[in-house]
C-alpha cells in the first residue's frame, strides 16, 4: 500500500506542486487584500467547485452503473468500429439526453472507450454533447427561434462526423492503453 502511494505521489508530483501554488496565492491574495484574485476565488472557482461536487458524485454512480451493468458486447455492437450509421445515430442521441458541463462527457466517453466504442464514434459524441443536449436546445430556440437552431443543427451534425472520421484516421494507428483507474 505504501509503495502503491508513493508512486502515486511521485507520479503526480506537478499536480500537486500546482494545487499547492494555487492555494498559495490564494492565502497571500486574501492576506494582501489583492482583489482581482480574491473575486476569481469567490465568484468563479468556488461556484466551479460547488457545481462539481453536486453534479459528479451521481455521474460517476450513473457511470459504475454503467460499466457494471452494460456488457462489454452490446457497446461494441451499437458503437464499435462496425456499428456504421447506426453508431452515429446512437452517440447522437446518447448525448442529446444527457445533461450538464462539457466535463460531464469525458467519463462516459472513458467507459465508451474501455467497452470497445470507437474512436469515431466517441468524438461524435462529445461534439453532439456540447451542441445537441435537449435542455440547451430548448433555451436555444427559446432565444434564437426553432429556424436557427434547426438550421445550426444541420449544419454541426457533418462537421461533427468529418471531425469523428478524421480523429479516427488520425488516431487508429495508436495504441491507447485502457488502464484501470481504481
Amino acid at each position: 500500500m505504501e509503495y502503491h502511494m508513493n508512486s502515486y505521489i511521485k507520479k503526480n508530483i506537478l499536480n500537486f506542486i500546482f494545487v499547492f501554488l494555487f492555494a498559495l496565492v490564494v492565502v497571500i491574495s486574501y492576506y494582501l487584500d489583492f482583489k482581482p484574485i480574491i473575486q476569481i476565488t469567490e465568484e468563479n472557482f468556488l461556484d466551479f467547485i460547488s457545481e462539481m461536487f453536486s453534479f459528479l458524485p451521481l455521474l460517476f454512480i450513473l457511470i459504475g452503473l454503467f460499466d457494471v451493468w452494460v456488457p462489454k458486447e452490446i457497446v461494441t455492437k451499437n458503437f464499435g468500429n462496425d456499428s456504421g450509421i447506426k453508431g452515429v445515430i446512437l452517440a447522437i442521441l446518447l448525448a442529446m439526453v444527457q445533461a450538464g458541463p462539457l466535463y460531464a462527457s469525458f467519463p462516459v466517453a472513458y467507459i465508451l472507450w474501455k467497452k470497445g466504442g470507437s474512436i469515431r464514434n466517441i468524438y461524435i459524441y462529445i461534439g453532439a454533447f456540447s451542441s445537441f443536449k435537449i435542455p440547451l436546445l430548448t433555451f436555444e430556440i427559446s432565444f434564437l427561434g426553432f429556424k436557427f437552431s434547426m438550421l445550426r443543427s444541420i449544419f454541426s451534425i457533418p462537421i461533427f462526423i468529418i471531425i469523428g472520421i478524421i480523429m479516427e484516421k488520425l488516431l487508429k494507428n495508436n495504441n491507447f492503453e485502457v488502464k484501470d483507474v481504481r
